[in-house]
């Protein structure tokens, strides 16, 4: 994500926090960031600091065999905490439910867009746009507080 945003906007400055739970991600990218300013990474589940935004990719998507109900939590935690850190709006994304014909992997979280955009718009108060259909088989969520 820095890497994308330091070459989209090379004249922005943009103040960058990574949040990871592995020490390992968090130890590679300490080690491939140290001599950029305004750029750091810290292991934790939820960011430390309120930023503008925030990005969450790929966090929902592997399950493993925790219970349906018990991931369903951990969603609604993560979406809450990324509201509360989130100024301007935050992104999410998600596996698309697979065609009629394909078995689905159990261990692999897959949703309706309308689920969780229902959810963040209810709960949050929120703008949710929805994107779908860019070539991989998930959707992203855009929340951004209502004006």
């Amino acid at each position: 994500m820095k890497h994308f945003l330091s070459d989209r906007y090379p004249r922005s400055r943009i103040d960058y926090l990574g949040v990871d739970i592995s020490p390992l991600m968090i130890e590679e990218a300490r080690r491939l960031w140290k001599a950029h300013d305004n750029t750091k990474f810290v292991i934790a589940d939820t960011s430390p600091r309120v930023a503008d935004y925030s990005v969450a990719s790929g966090i929902f998507n592997v399950r493993l065999y925790q219970p349906l109900d018990l991931w369903m939590q951990f969603i609604e935690q993560t979406l809450t905490n990324l509201h509360a850190t989130s100024r301007l709006g935050f992104a999410v994304n998600f596996l698309t439910q697979l065609p009629s014909g394909i078995t689905a992997r159990p261990e692999l979280y897959r949703s309706l867009p309308e689920t969780w955009a229902l959810y963040c718009t209810q709960k949050f108060n929120s703008r949710v746009k929805i994107l779908e259909n860019y070539g991989l088989r998930e959707f992203s969520l855009l929340v951004k507080p209502r004006l």
